[in-house]
């Protein structure tokens, strides 16, 4: 879980920016979202292969030209 100290003198809207920080470092929001909801076996399955697929796709694109 993460937690955040308040130094002396610090102001509440900084501290709030290290908590953000913090969290998505640790992927709390990702991992509540995972668990949100219940996905059967199957259904984590064909995800995985859809995105291993949308993946793959990807790298077989030829790269962009950069300006």
């Amino acid at each position: 879980m993460a937690s955040v100290n308040i130094n002396q003198g610090e102001s509440i809207e900084s501290a709030l920016r290290r908590f953000k920080r913090k969290v998505m470092s640790e992927e709390i929001i990702k991992d509540a979202k995972k668990h949100a909801f219940f996905m059967s076996r199957g259904q984590k399955a064909k995800l995985k292969s859809a995105l291993a697929r949308k993946r793959n796709k990807r790298k077989q694109r030829p790269p962009r030209p950069r300006s």
